[in-house]
């Protein structure tokens, strides 16, 4: 059996496989006082605020299941102080990359939520 994976582990898995389907990798585990952001991307002219979530097993659900409604205000207040921050006047969306399993499954999901659900 393969073993676990870390928070920094996953967050690389998800990073790269980002990567290989054409974004650019912006900025790592942005921080301001509103929250972190694990990747800042771009993709062909859109700015991707990334979530990535781990979790060993699927048995209790997909780690993508764990972005609730509080944390999704926590990433879009973190989003805004991006925006403001680096002047960034660009269209912008949220993702979700979900990595689970000992030998890990990624799941990306585009435009997990939307600025204002």
């Amino acid at each position: 059996m393969a073993e676990a994976l870390n928070g920094a582990q996953a967050e690389s898995l998800a990073c790269a496989h980002l990567e290989r389907a054409g974004l650019k990798l912006l900025t790592r585990n942005y921080r301001c006082p509103q929250g972190e952001i694990d990747l800042v991307m771009d993709d062909r002219g859109t700015l991707v605020f990334v979530e990535v979530r781990y979790r060993r097993s699927d048995a209790f659900g997909s780690p993508a299941e764990t972005v609730g409604r509080r944390k999704q205000a926590r990433l879009r207040a973190a989003a805004g102080h991006y925006l403001v921050k680096h002047a960034a006047d660009r269209i912008c969306r949220f993702d979700v990359v979900a990595v689970s399993g000992g030998e890990p499954h990624v799941e990306w999901l585009r435009n997990a939520f939307g600025a204002a659900d």
